[in-house]
Parts: C-alpha cells; sequence; structure tokens
C-alpha cells in the first residue's frame, strides 16, 4: 500500500466501525472517562473476550470503582467479581498492587505517563498506552494482536513483534491518527480482518491492502 493511504483506510474505518461492537475499553473510557476504570478494565481484558471483560468490570466496579475502595476489597472478593476472566487469580492480585501504589505513589491519582505505568504490577505497553490514549486523550499507539496483525497484513508496516510495530507506527503513521487507530483495528480484526480466513469479499478497504500472507480469504 501507499503510506498516504492509511488516512483513506482510517477515514472509511471510522464510518464502518460503529456498526460493529466498540471495544469493551473503549466502551468504558466512552462512558466514564476515568483513567482508572480503564486502567482496569485493560488488565481485566488481556486474554479474556470482550463480552466476559464487560461483565467483570461490571460487578467489579458495583464494588469499587476508586484505588481508596479497591484496595479494602480481599483477593478472593475481587477473584470472586472477576471470574472466569483469564488469569483472575494473577490479575486480582495485580489489580490490589496497582492500587496500593497509585495510593502510596502517585496520591491515588493513575499517572499519565507510559514510563511510569510501566512500573505497575500487570501493566505492559498496550495497557499503559490505552490508558494514555483512552483515559487521558492523549497521543500514544496501542499494539495488541489486532493491530499488530493488520498493520503488517496492510503492507503499511512489516515487523515481526507488536513491540517492533509500535516503535514503526510511531515514526511512520500521522499523530492525527494515533488515538483511534487501535480502537478502529481491533473492531476491523473482530469483524472481518480476522486472522485465518479474512472476509476480504466484504472488506471496504481491501483496494488499500497488499494481502501480506493471506493465502485463503472468504
Amino acid at each position: 500500500m501507499k503510506p498516504a493511504d492509511i488516512h483513506k483506510i482510517v477515514k472509511v474505518l471510522a464510518t464502518e466501525t460503529p456498526k460493529w461492537d466498540v471495544p469493551i475499553v473503549t466502551l468504558v473510557a466512552e462512558t466514564s472517562r476515568d483513567p482508572f476504570k480503564v486502567l482496569i478494565s485493560t488488565v481485566l481484558s488481556l486474554r479474556t473476550k470482550d463480552e466476559t471483560t464487560a461483565e467483570a468490570s461490571k460487578k467489579l466496579f458495583k464494588l469499587a470503582d476508586n484505588p481508596a475502595d479497591m484496595i479494602k476489597l480481599s483477593e478472593k472478593e475481587i477473584i470472586k467479581a472477576i471470574y472466569p476472566v483469564g488469569f483472575y487469580k494473577t490479575k486480582a492480585k495485580n489489580i490490589r498492587s496497582i492500587c496500593h501504589d497509585l495510593i502510596s505513589k502517585y496520591g491515588s491519582k493513575v499517572p499519565d505517563d507510559i514510563d511510569e505505568l510501566l512500573k505497575l504490577n500487570g501493566v505492559g505497553r498496550k495497557t499503559a498506552n490505552l490508558v494514555v490514549t483512552l483515559g487521558y486523550d492523549k497521543p500514544g499507539i496501542c499494539v495488541d494482536t489486532h493491530v499488530h496483525r493488520i498493520s503488517n497484513r496492510f503492507g503499511y508496516i512489516k515487523t515481526k513483534t507488536p513491540d517492533e510495530t509500535e516503535t514503526a507506527l510511531r515514526k511512520k503513521l500521522p499523530k492525527e491518527h494515533w488515538i483511534d487507530y487501535n480502537s478502529l483495528l481491533v473492531s476491523f480484526g473482530q469483524h472481518l480482518c480476522r486472522p485465518i480466513s479474512p472476509f476480504c469479499s466484504r472488506c471496504p478497504v481491501i483496494k488499500f491492502c497488499d494481502r501480506v500472507g493471506v493465502t485463503t480469504s472468504r
């Protein structure tokens, strides 16, 4: 694809994605604009389907929606609220650790800096970038499996790992698209641009796509 085509792709996907389900963390951000809820929802979402994350987040935030109240809950109480998200025991432990650090080191406020967020237990670059972009509306590039796969499939970049993809996109993707890029590609990847046999016959941006690595499609 031509580098300039990325503007056209983003414009088309911004029109198309409202027809599809919004990623749960994006939905949390849109309804609350609370960095703490974005952070905790993202931690819950790792290796977990959106519908499971949505239910777990709803249950947990009913019990506590800020660090001070969350730290009052025991690991068992958090586990009960978030089950059956993936790695629920580890996530319950990490949530308590995160809240402890937010209270003791950051005055109960979620940092808006990626390097500071990465110091929290269970927080990787994907989570940190989502908190910065969706929680604070600041530029960042969140790379998950969809963003990594589709950006390479487009032929826009050529990378082997999500970390390499983030670095490449920070150099190449126009900054105006940084905040929305993840949400658009997650919805696109969940509904049409599947890992195996994507729905190329129904793709609204196929004319811009090099279809790198696509051997079968629908």
